[in-house]
C-alpha cells in the first residue's frame, strides 16, 4: 500500500467525539422541530377551543334566522348570513370566467415569455398586498368615480381584485400539469387550438381550478377590511337585487360591528363560531373536490 493511500485513509476516518457531536447536533434539530409541531398544534387547538367555548352557548335558532331589531332589543344575524352568500355570487360570477381566461391565454396562447413573466409577476405582487389597501383602491375607484354606492356590488368588485391573482395562479399551476402529450395528439388528430383546450385541457386540469375556487371562497369569507369601505355596515335584511347597491354588512363585517362598536362580545364569538366552521369546511371541500377529481 502506498503512502498517500495510508495518509487517504487515515484522513477519512471518522473520530468517536465527531460522531457524538453529530448524533447531539440531529436529536437537537429533531427536538426543535417536533417542539414547534406540537407548539403549532396546541395554538390552533387552544384558538379553536377557546372561540368554541366563548361562542357556542350564544348559539340560537332566533340568532340564525333573524334581523336585529331596536325596538324589541333583539339580534339577529340573518342579514349577514345572507350578505355573505350575496357577495360570494357576485365576486365568484365575476372572477371565475375572467381568471380562468386570463390563465388559459398565458399558458396556452401567449406567445412573448416576456409579457407571461410580467403578468406572473403583477399576479404575485397583488397577492401580497395588505386587503385595507384594496379596499381603499375599491372605495376610490368604484365609489368615487363608478359612482356605486356602498353594497354587494362595489364589495364584490373589491373582492374580485384581490382573488383575480389567486384563481389566475392556481389555474395556471393546473393547466401546467396537463402533459404536453394530450395536446400533440388531440392536435394531430385534427382538433383547433381552442376544441383542443375545451375538450383536452380544461377536464384534465379541473381539480385545480375547484380547489382554487373553494379556497378563493374561503378567502372572501373571512374577509372585512377590504369590505368595511365598499360594502358597508348595514344589518337590515335586504333582498338580492337591493343589496348590490346599500349597505350590507357580511359575517366578518358584523363580528366587527358588534364587538368594537356595541360592545355585544358574546354575539361577536358566535358569529366566529360559524365563521370557524365556514372555513374548515371549505378547507375540507377543496381537499375532497381535489381527491375526487382526481380519481
Amino acid at each position: 500500500m502506498t503512502e498517500n493511500a495510508v495518509l487517504s485513509q487515515e484522513n477519512t476516518v471518522v473520530h468517536p467525539a465527531g460522531i457524538s457531536r453529530r448524533l447531539l447536533w440531529n436529536k437537537g434539530a429533531r427536538l426543535l422541530i417536533w417542539s414547534s409541531a406540537i407548539l403549532t398544534c396546541l395554538l390552533l387547538a387552544f384558538m379553536i377551543g377557546y372561540i368554541f367555548y366563548r361562542g357556542v352557548p350564544y348559539l340560537s335558532l332566533e340568532l340564525l334566522t333573524t334581523q336585529s331589531s331596536y325596538v324589541r332589543k333583539t339580534i339577529g344575524i340573518l342579514p349577514n348570513l345572507l350578505n355573505t352568500v350575496y357577495i360570494i355570487i357576485v365576486a365568484m360570477a365575476l372572477v371565475l370566467p375572467l381568471g380562468t381566461g386570463a390563465a388559459i391565454y398565458l399558458t396556452e396562447y401567449a406567445g412573448s415569455r416576456k409579457l407571461v413573466n410580467l403578468i406572473e409577476f403583477a399576479a404575485e405582487a397583488l397577492t401580497g398586498i395588505p386587503s385595507i389597501i384594496f379596499g381603499l383602491a375599491g372605495m376610490v375607484l368604484f365609489s368615487e368615480m363608478f359612482g356605486l354606492k356602498q353594497g354587494i356590488l362595489a364589495g364584490g368588485l373589491t373582492l374580485v381584485m384581490m382573488i383575480l391573482p389567486v384563481i389566475i395562479r392556481t389555474t395556471q399551476e393546473s393547466l401546467k400539469t396537463v402533459p404536453n402529450a394530450y395536446r400533440e395528439g388531440s392536435l394531430a388528430m385534427g382538433a383547433s387550438k381552442w376544441h383542443m383546450v375545451r375538450t383536452v385541457v380544461l377536464p384534465n386540469a379541473v381539480d385545480g381550478i375547484a380547489t382554487g375556487c373553494i379556497l378563493s371562497i374561503g378567502r372572501i369569507v373571512g374577509e372585512s377590511a377590504a369590505l368595511l369601505f365598499t360594502a358597508g355596515f348595514g344589518l337590515v335584511l335586504n333582498d338580492f337585487f337591493t343589496a348590490l347597491e346599500s349597505s350590507s354588512a357580511t359575517l366578518t363585517v358584523a363580528l366587527y360591528v358588534y364587538a368594537s362598536e356595541r360592545g355585544e362580545t358574546n354575539v361577536a364569538f358566535a358569529i366566529a363560531v360559524i365563521l370557524m366552521v365556514l372555513t374548515l369546511v371549505l378547507n375540507f371541500s377543496a381537499n375532497m373536490v381535489a381527491k375526487k377529481l382526481k380519481t
